[in-house]
């Protein structure tokens, strides 16, 4: 039997310091951030993930933002270097825990740039969201580590958004689905649905057609069922005024 891990980060005291770009700053109860982040964590639990805790980093309040910290592809995890200076010192920990979890280890050094939470993996492609948080290095420093192992990598534009997964992220069966007012390019995705709220575009898979999504999207939780999908809903408010959503609060890991 596969075993599913997720590395998870619970939220620092100083989250409602966490850095915002394309929203306006409204106040964030820290509080109930803790309280909907356990929910997220059982969610997974209760779906068959295991869940592994990397050491909290105070002094980085986007560090519960912990899918920003890599992106893992096969065997091989490549840490990244994170394109806002102030996010950096939040690699070294999770580094440690997906090594631990047996994963070959990758580094994007500088001049490049990379977030994790600008890679949407679709079997063997993986959409790097280039002009945000990810730079043109970071994407070539990618490039040569997973297109050895298969994958193709193929770079996207985003713009409009903080990371290419605020925009877009993916079905089971590798139909993209995004909102369009804030997708650059939905031309870039063989197979693009989109959605009609926001949040909507953004699920992780839990497994069994079952996708985990913010309770802030009904109308699209209704598309996906229609589709033969099992929504798991999870209430998420907090981290979406920080610009966060489902994919960033784990690294989901197969062993």
């Amino acid at each position: 039997m596969v075993t599913q891990r997720a590395l998870v980060r619970r939220p620092g005291s100083r989250l409602a310091d966490g850095l915002i770009t394309h929203i306006e700053r409204v106040p964030v109860d820290v509080d109930l951030a803790m309280t909907q982040w356990q929910q997220y964590v059982d969610a997974l639990a209760e779906a068959g993930w295991e869940c592994v805790e990397v050491p909290p980093i105070e002094e980085c309040p986007d560090s519960v933002f912990v899918e920003d910290t890599m992106v893992v592809f096969r065997d091989l995890a490549v840490i990244a270097r994170a394109g806002a200076d102030e996010r950096r010192p939040e690699a070294a920990e999770a580094e440690r825990a997906v090594a631990a979890q047996g994963y070959r280890i990758a580094h994007v050094t500088a001049p490049g740039t990379f977030d994790g939470g600008d890679i949407l993996k679709v079997g063997t492609t993986v959409y790097a969201g280039l002009g945000g948080r990810t730079n043109q290095a970071g994407i070539d420093q990618l490039r040569g580590f997973l297109e050895p192992l298969g994958a193709e990598v193929v770079a996207v534009p985003v713009r409009k958004v903080l990371h290419l997964k605020s925009a877009v992220t993916a079905l089971p069966d590798g139909t993209v689905i995004g909102y369009e007012p804030l997708t650059d390019d939905p031309r870039a995705f063989p197979e693009f649905l989109a959605v009609p709220e926001e949040a909507g575009a953004h699920v992780v898979l839990l497994g069994e057609n079952r996708l985990l999504m913010a309770a802030s999207a009904p109308r699209s939780a209704e598309l996906f069922r229609e589709r033969g999908y099992l929504p798991v809903v999870v209430d998420i408010s907090e981290f979406e005024k920080l610009e966060g959503c489902v994919t960033c609060l784990s690294v989901r890991l197969r062993a």
